[in-house]
């Protein structure tokens, strides 16, 4: 599914289950929560904090599908089209970056 597509069905899903879009403020709040959720799992399982016993039957893959989602609530309601700007960034990034990484001594 492309970006575009995403955001049509977060837009259905929020009109058929979930009444209407919280605000953007909630909804950024709301994110942060989600990243957080994101990074104690990294930090726990791939960094250098112990993990919890209750952490470990936590799923990353669901976490990050989580975060996706919050962005593209505020990506609709905030009139982004999330698919032309993803698209513009992945140009300009291919164009700026194009060697950048390559030349650089650190990921060798």
């Amino acid at each position: 599914m492309d970006i575009k597509n995403a955001q049509l069905n977060v837009d259905n899903w929020i009109k058929e289950h979930g009444v209407r879009y919280f605000n953007e403020l909630t909804n950024m709040a709301q994110l942060t929560e989600e990243v957080g959720e994101v990074a104690r799992i990294i930090a726990r399982r791939y960094g250098e904090q112990s993990e919890k016993e209750s952490d470990k039957n936590k799923d990353l893959g669901e976490e990050l599908a989580d975060v996706v989602f919050v962005v593209l609530c505020l990506a609709n309601q905030t009139g982004v089209n999330l698919q032309e700007a993803f698209d513009k960034k992945m140009d300009l990034k291919s164009n700026r970056d194009h060697d950048r990484h390559h030349n650089n001594e650190k990921l060798k």
